[in-house]
Parts: C-alpha cells; structure tokens; sequence
C-alpha cells in the first residue's frame, strides 16, 4: 500500500528578511473555527488525505488485532464500571455520581440528610439517547442554592462551545433559554434568581461575564465583566465565606481580580489589585479575612492577608521559600488546610486556628513518592473532618475520612482494580539527573520488580514542559500493560513545568526554551548510562505542548529513540505563533514569544520550531 501523500503547493513565506519555502501551508483555513462548528467545511482534499492516512495505518496494524484486543480487555479488566463516589453532604441534601457496567456517562443522585430515599438528577446515557446525538460533551453540571434547579452545559459537536441548560428538577423541564456559545462554566446566584457565564468571542475566547435572569430571554442578559485584553480570559467564582463573587481574569503569566457582594442588586465589579506583567494573584475571603495567594515579590508564591480590600493593608500570612511552590488555602472552621510542592512532590499541611495556630505537615502513608489529596466532606464548615487521599505510581488511590483533631483515619474509598493488583510487585523510584547547566531534573520511575536493570529494557519516557504544569507522580492502571511486559514507565520532570517552583518554569519558556528539550534529552541520556535501557530502545511520549517537546527532541537525537509518540502535537509551532488570529496564540506570547513583533524571539522559535527543522535523516518509528 502507498504511503498518502499531501499534495505540494509551495509557498514562500518571509518575516524579519528571513525567507523560506512551505510546501503545506495551504491546508491552514482562514475559516477553520467554522470547521469546529461544521465538519463538512474541511477542505475535502485534506480530508481525503485524512482518511487515506487512517486506511494506511488500519492496514499497517491490521496483524496486531489480536493484541490490540488484548490490550484493550486487560485495560477495561482493571476499570471499575460500577463505581460510587464519595457523598458530600450539602444543606440539605447528600450528593453523590456514580458509574455503571452498562452506560459510558455519570449518574448524578442525591438523599435528604436523614433519609434513605434516593433520587437521580442527572444521567448523562439517557441525555445522550434523547438528544440523538453522535458527540456528547459535558462541560458543567451544578444544582442551585435551593436544590430546586439543576444547570448542565452540553458541547455537542466537540467544537468545545457549550450550551447552558436550566431545569427544575421535580418537572424534569427546562425553565429558562439555553445560552449557545458560553465556556460552560455556570455558576448560581445566592437567591438561585440568577446565572453568571462566560461568553466565547468570534475567537473562542471567554472575555465577557454576564447575569442572566431565570426564566427570561437571552436578548436581556446583563454584561457584567468585559476583559479588553485579547490575551486574556475571565471565569468568575464564589468566596470560601459565600460573602463575595470573584471575577477573574488572566493570561499564563498576568492576573487581576474584581469582586462584587452576593447580594449586589446590581453588580458593579470593582478591582483589587490593577494588574502587573509577571504577577500572579488570587483572592479569597475567610472569617473577616482576605486571602492574597501571589507571586509579588515572592517568585515562588506567598499568601498574605487584610482585613479589608478598600484600604488594603497586607500582611505576610505564609512566607515564601525557595524552589518551593506555595499552594492555595482551604478553610473550616478551626482549620486552615494547604498545599505546597517542591522536588515534583506534593505536601499537605494544616494549621489549628483556634488552638496555637501551629503548622504540621500532615504524613499519612510510608510511601515517599505520592500525589495527596485532601476535599471537604461537607458544605457546613463546623467539622474536624475531611476527606484525606492518596495515590501513588504503584497504589490505586485510597481515601480516609481524617479528624483533624485526633488524627483518627479511617479508609473509606479504595480504587478497585477488577482483575487484581498487587502493589508490592512494583518498584517506584525518585532519582534525579543533570542537565546540560548542571540543573539537577527529578525524574520518577516505575517498573516490574522482575525487571532487569542491565540495559536490555525498552522504556516510555513521558515529558510536557510548558505552561507551568507540573506532572504529578500519580497512579495509572493503563501503565500497567507497558510495566507488565519490562517496560519501565519514566517521567521527566522537565523544566517549563513548576515542579521546583516559578524559577523551574521560566527556565522552561520563551528565550529558554531550549532548556526543556536539553532536560529531556539529558534525562534519556541518564537512563541509558545507568542501565535502565540502551540506545534505540527508548519510546519518546508527550502530547499537546509535549508533542512540540517531542519534535523538537527527535530532529535533534533522533538515535535515542525506538519511537515517538506524539498525541495532537504543537509542532507547527511558528505558524501558529505567527498568526494572531488563532484563539491560543496572543494568550502565549508569554510562554513562547511573539515572533512576528520580535525579532529574537522570530529568530529562537524558526530554530526549534519542529516543522521548519525536519532534516532528511533516519528517523525513529
């Protein structure tokens, strides 16, 4: 069979005097926002070339069926289908999801505090089927204040622009418009009169908060919020002490905050703090406090507090510390609950307001390698008690319900794996590596305690790197099928995430960018030095901005990989940056640069940049 080919159509394309010649750039659609709502708008020879390519593959891997197959039922085999979670107790109700063996979507139940009557409020299968509909996405899904109204958004072409729906639960009907083209994001008022969203524009970007009254037309709905900015988007949200509403609105690197009473009248957003380049803050308020989770003058997060936001008079709260990223706050009544990071590693910590406000890290397992977690059980914060879990590469997930006072745990939820696991049959390990500047990068391994570490393994080394996202060293079942058969699991911590706090990410991004690649590639390199595999047996993974990370790394080292598996990568990476009309591209100037008003940063990204760097070499599968 022929491998597909894409016609040429060569375009010479220039920019600060550099020139070079495209020979596929007439795929790109100056309509192709048009294409998320309307498939059929695709241009048919990209189409046709689409299909081709899947032809060409189905044909390819038409002898792995079988293990295809297999693979798929081990998978399935370690799910769960029927599955609860845990209650969270509300006003006046429980409320809880479920799954089942049969459907692919939750079910959303809830009980009267003190009753056993259950009642389903939501089943995502049965709204699928009455919408006879192929794709059906589900952005948000809140019941109001009273318990009376249950608000859903649906995306339904998977063009992620999601439709808001009301419904009164008792009558199963709709008691308001749909609102078409919001975020999805829908968020109650107090006196369940009112719904704030956010609206996409022509861009698909959320830049506009608006109020819409229950039970009148769209046409009427009241803008409250406009970000001007095209680089940044707004989302709105309550205060911990249900006092105030918080409009938020942000690029990657920049932050403001507005806030309005819940019980405004007529919501006039006033600002906090006007917004800085390079700052980053988040307001909260708590028992006649306000909370400023920030990166002023503390590149690695602080959190300070003031008694009122009209004479803003801060004070240090919980101090900053070096490599370490300072996590926000969680309240109850006589507790204050955090997180913080440092070394890819998370820690959870809690303070005693009302006993001598010490600080203790909370330790809960022996394991050294985990991703805690902790949640509230209910929405009445007069209670020692939380939901306190955990999880780590080798451990489904376990969650207590903890006593803050006691220090009583007891298991309440463990992730069931159907077909057995036995967690002493794995090894996790913490090493670390040094890059190419001598910056020591963490890296977290899992593998079969029968494996051999001679070099004979194959192994997947997963990476990302950009946007200050930090990969977490939590449990996954689909792993398992790699680990099972001698394949080491490994991820790289790589700069561009903030494992090792905000310095770690601006490492990672715009003119440093290089440095994410130089950690991957050192990190690859360290594995096969300590024996953990060879050259040519290492399976390269990383998607999105991991896949322009993925690239970038086989143009460069192509003789390291077996292969490279590159999920929806970014690897037109100056096309893109180039055209500020795409809906991602303004909002990055700060991760990546801005190439076509920057001739330095033209200059770094046209060298990295995957597409415009393919040289005819061996490369890897």
């Amino acid at each position: 069979m022929k491998i597909p080919q894409l016609e040429k159509k060569p375009e010479l394309k220039s920019c600060h005097n550099v020139n070079w010649e495209d020979n596929y750039s007439w795929v790109h659609q100056s309509n192709i926002l048009e294409v998320l709502r309307d498939s059929s708008k695709l241009v048919p020879q990209v189409r046709d070339y689409l299909e081709e390519e899947n032809a060409y593959t189905e044909y390819h891997l038409k002898d792995t069926k079988d293990i295809q197959k297999q693979l798929f039922n081990e998978i399935k085999g370690r799910i769960k289908l029927d599955d609860e979670s845990l209650p969270y107790k509300d006003t006046h109700y429980e409320y809880w999801t479920k799954t089942t063996t049969k459907g692919n979507y939750s079910i959303k139940l809830r009980k009267k505090i003190g009753t056993n009557e259950v009642e389903e409020i939501w089943d995502g299968d049965k709204e699928k089927e009455k919408l006879n509909t192929e794709y059906f996405g589900v952005g948000d899904l809140e019941v109001s204040y009273n318990d009376k109204y249950l608000g859903y958004s649906l995306d339904l072409k998977g063009s992620e622009y999601y439709t808001i729906y009301i419904r009164d639960i008792s009558s199963n009907k709709l008691i308001t418009e749909k609102i078409e083209e919001t975020s999805g994001g829908i968020t109650f008022s107090l006196d369940d009169k009112y719904i704030f969203y956010s609206k996409l524009d022509k861009f698909h970007r959320p830049r506009t908060i608006y109020r819409h009254k229950l039970g009148t037309s769209v046409k009427d709905d009241q803008l409250i919020f406009e970000e001007k900015s095209e680089a940044f988007t707004v989302g709105i949200s309550l205060s911990a002490d249900e006092k105030y509403f918080f409009i938020s609105t942000s690029d990657h690197n920049t932050s403001e905050q507005y806030y309005f009473g819940v019980d405004e009248e007529s919501p006039k957003p006033k600002l906090i703090k006007e917004r800085k380049r390079g700052i980053i803050y988040s307001i909260s308020s708590w028992d006649g406090y306000f909370y400023n989770h920030t990166n002023e003058n503390a590149e690695d997060f602080k959190i300070d507090r003031c008694k009122d936001l009209l004479n803003q008079n801060w004070e240090e709260y919980i101090p900053a510390k070096n490599e370490v990223l300072i996590g926000g706050l969680a309240f109850l009544k006589d507790w204050m609950i955090r997180s913080e990071t440092s070394n890819a590693l998370g820690k959870l910590f809690i303070k005693d307001l009302k006993k001598n406000n010490k600080e203790e890290e909370l330790i809960f397992t022996d394991e050294k390698v985990i991703v805690p977690g902790i949640s509230l059980t209910q929405k009445d914060k007069n209670t020692d008690l939380v939901y306190l879990s955990y999880s780590s590469p080798k451990t489904p997930g376990r969650t207590y319900l903890y006593n803050l006072k006691t220090k009583d745990k007891k298991l309440v939820k463990e992730q069931e794996i159907p077909s057995g696991h036995n967690p002493d049959d794995y090894i996790v390990e913490r090493l670390e590596c040094p890059s190419h500047d001598g910056r020591m990068v963490p890296i977290t391994i899992t593998r079969h305690k029968k494996t051999k570490i001679d070099g004979s393994s194959n192994l997947l080394l997963y990476g990302y790197g950009s946007y200050g996202s930090s990969m977490s060293p939590s449990f996954s079942s689909t792993r398992l099928s790699l680990i099972d058969r001698d394949i080491i699991w490994v991820t790289a911590h790589i700069r561009g995430g903030m494992e090792r706090g905000m310095k770690w990410w601006k490492e990672g991004k715009l003119l440093n960018k290089k440095n994410t690649f130089e950690d991957y590639i050192a990190t690859a390199k360290y594995l096969i030095e300590k024996k953990y595999t060879s050259k040519g047996k290492i399976i390269g993974m990383g998607g999105s901005a991991g896949g322009l990370l993925m690239g970038a790394v086989v143009n460069q080292s192509p003789e390291l990989f077996l292969g490279i598996i590159m999920a929806v990568p970014f690897v037109d990476s100056l096309t893109t940056n180039l055209d500020h009309s795409l809906p991602l591209t303004v909002g990055e100037f700060d991760e990546f640069g801005n190439a076509k008003d920057n001739k330095e940063h033209f200059d770094y990204i046209y060298s990295y940049a995957p597409y415009n760097n393919i040289k005819k070499m061996d490369y890897p599968h």
